[in-house]
């Protein structure tokens, strides 16, 4: 079978909003598939917005891991994401799911990944998937070089990223977090 591509997840934060945004976009082959793929979710009552990019199934079963992590730490966002990615990297089931995860919530904002990854980003911006390195560059550009808000920066970025990237299609699901 042909190895499915898709998303562009694209996270920004400035002056106390995080802004997370992902496209509907689910490619097979050469053949567009699905148009309206929802790959962000809100976790935690709201506190916590999460996006995920590779397979849709292992995306919602490492959110929903997530969001136990989130109750045992009571919200505590770094605590459940180390823990996450402990259990994702040493976990005989877990370490065999292909997805990359962006969690924020009002102070951070990571990256997980199935190598044991956390990583906090130098400057409040972040991209995973097909299109997310367009999306970051376009994002990093705007975020030093205007006054934009985080919901602008992420939805011009997002549109120049589904310009550029034959993966990333223009039907945005975002949520903010203040």
């Amino acid at each position: 079978m042909e190895k499915i591509k898709s998303t562009t997840i694209l996270a920004v934060r400035r002056n106390g909003k995080t802004v997370i945004a992902g496209d509907g976009q689910v490619t097979l082959g050469s053949s567009v598939v699905k148009h309206t793929a929802k790959k962000i979710r809100v976790l935690n009552e709201g506190k916590v917005v999460v996006g995920f990019a590779g397979s849709a199934a292992d995306g919602l079963a490492l959110m929903e891991r997530l969001e136990e992590k989130l109750n045992k730490y009571k919200g505590n966002l770094v605590k459940s994401a180390v823990e996450l990615a402990k259990d994702w990297r040493l976990d005989k089931y877990l370490r065999r799911l292909e997805a990359v995860m962006i969690a924020a919530d009002k102070n951070n904002m990571l990256l997980l990944s199935g190598n044991g990854d956390v990583i906090e980003p130098d400057e409040p911006v972040l991209a995973i998937g097909s299109g997310g390195d367009y999306a970051r560059s376009a994002a990093l550009a705007l975020y030093r070089n205007t006054d934009f808000d985080a919901r602008k920066i992420v939805e011009e970025a997002m549109k120049i990223a589904g310009e550029v990237c034959i993966y990333t299609n223009q039907n945005f699901v975002i949520e903010e977090i203040e």
